[in-house]
């Protein structure tokens, strides 16, 4: 199978590319080039001992791992929460927007 000069052009067309003319015979003799690769490929024998020895795969170890590190209770990353959440210290540079949000919960400061 080959590809001619108007294959080239008709499937450049589909996908909306343009084309220019001093580049389609280098196009197509690439195409042609990867279409005798692909060829000879199909036409190479594969010895039947090397096919038997890629089914077996390669060996796994053993899924015997340590335990995490940190595998324990979230309360003791961040001892202070409310609801499910961390509560952490507002930010010096933060103040004033915090005040602000502290009146409206009726906590005073946190």
């Amino acid at each position: 199978m080959s590809v001619t000069n108007e294959d080239v052009l008709h499937v450049a067309q589909l996908a909306r590319l343009a084309i220019d003319d001093t580049r389609l015979p280098g196009l197509v003799a690439e195409l042609n080039g990867i279409l005798q690769h692909i060829d000879a490929l199909q036409q190479a024998t594969m010895p039947a001992d090397l096919s038997a020895r890629t089914v077996a795969g390669m060996p796994l170890r053993a899924d015997d791992a340590p335990p995490v590190a940190l595998r324990r209770a979230r309360e003791l990353f961040a001892p202070a929460t409310r609801d499910g959440f961390f509560l952490v210290p507002r930010l010096a540079t933060h103040g004033d927007a915090g005040a602000s949000a502290s009146a409206s919960d009726g906590e005073g400061d946190a």
